[in-house]
């Protein structure tokens, strides 16, 4: 199979062009290599198409003989503040839009779409009295006073966190999450007018070999990492008991790879979680990663985003069931990869 694969430099990107090429396919990359993520612009070569998502001319030629195409290129992250807001959605959703235009030109009908645990805002909850219930935003005054819990919207009792499953609300809650779930949108109307098939993975909270570091757009087990190896402790927001599904790198590589060869059986749309199936805090991924640096132990700051969820944790049973793929790798055994890569 001949894929194009954007975002194919980037920290997802390599390691999903590492097993499409050991299971034999024929790979373009296209990347833009932003600024904001990478030190350099690397020049063309075979395979290589050093260009922007939203270029028209740009994707048409890297479209020439593809079979396949796998979407990761996007602007990452929560964000820094609301002058974000134009360049997620001009990367993210622009960028999407072009995309599916030129594969409607060219006739190609498979796509896998890199969405995100995000779209759901917060996750799966429960009240004694209520059932399940889906909790608002939380307000500021409640975080600034160290009530971290969304209370039951109903009577404000205190809720129980469970497992998000694909047919959830989907509820976004930040500018990244907003243009994740309107290209899931986006590739839909693409699917049903063209005939074409849409995977969506929703990838959970993603860490090992080659994460983004020293950067505000960074995931929160390399902020952690990056802070370990200047010696400075892991400095954690809220109490740290946000719970979290925390999957290695290379996990998502293997599922991005299957639900490629699945994309011709099947339907027109098909989203799946993609997460380890264990649930960790974020104060438990601090106090591996110190453990494993042997540094400072964390800080808890009670420190709040605003933009940030208390909970979200997925069932990738859907994954697991439907295509058969299982993840290879624990937390323990994922750090201590992550760690022996950055010793060298």
């Amino acid at each position: 199979m001949r894929v194009l694969l954007t975002g194919g430099a980037g920290f997802i990107g390599q390691h999903v062009h590492h097993q499409l090429v050991a299971e034999g396919h024929d790979v373009i990359v296209l990347d833009s290599f932003r600024p904001d993520v990478h030190a350099h612009q690397p020049a063309p070569r075979p395979g290589l198409i050093v260009g922007d998502i939203r270029d028209a001319a740009t994707v048409a030629a890297a479209l020439d003989g593809i079979d396949s195409v796998i979407h990761l290129a996007a602007k990452v992250g929560l964000g820094v503040d609301l002058d974000d807001l134009d360049d997620y959605v001009s990367s993210n959703s622009l960028g999407t839009a072009i995309l599916l235009r030129q594969l409607a030109h060219a006739k190609i009908q498979h796509l896998v779409y890199a969405s995100s645990m995000v779209v759901y805002g917060e996750g799966r909850y429960d009240c004694d009295r209520h059932g399940r219930v889906a909790p608002g935003p939380r307000r500021t005054e409640d975080l600034d006073a160290g009530r971290f819990e969304p209370p039951c919207p109903v009577c404000g009792a205190q809720l129980h966190p469970g497992l998000v499953e694909e047919d959830a609300v989907l509820d976004p809650r930040n500018a990244y999450a907003a243009t994740k779930l309107n290209g899931e949108h986006l590739a839909q109307t693409w699917a049903r007018e063209t005939g074409g098939r849409v995977t969506a993975l929703r990838f959970h909270n993603v860490y090992g070999p080659g994460m983004p570091r020293n950067t505000p757009y960074a995931g929160v087990a390399a902020i952690f990492g990056s802070a370990l190896e200047r010696g400075e402790a892991p400095k954690v927001f809220e109490d740290g008991n946000q719970r979290r599904d925390f999957i290695h790198v290379r996990d998502i590589a293997t599922a991005v790879t299957t639900s490629a060869a699945a994309l011709p059986h099947q339907p027109a749309f098909a989203a799946y979680n993609v997460g380890s199936g264990t649930i960790h805090t974020i104060g438990d991924v601090a106090t591996e990663l110190s453990r494993a640096y042997d540094g400072p132990a964390p800080v808890v700051t009670g420190q709040y985003r605003l933009g940030d969820v208390r909970h979200i944790t997925a069932s990738s049973d859907r994954l697991r069931n439907e295509l058969g793929w299982k993840p290879a790798y624990d937390l323990t055994t994922g750090l201590a990869d992550l760690l022996s890569n950055a010793r060298g």
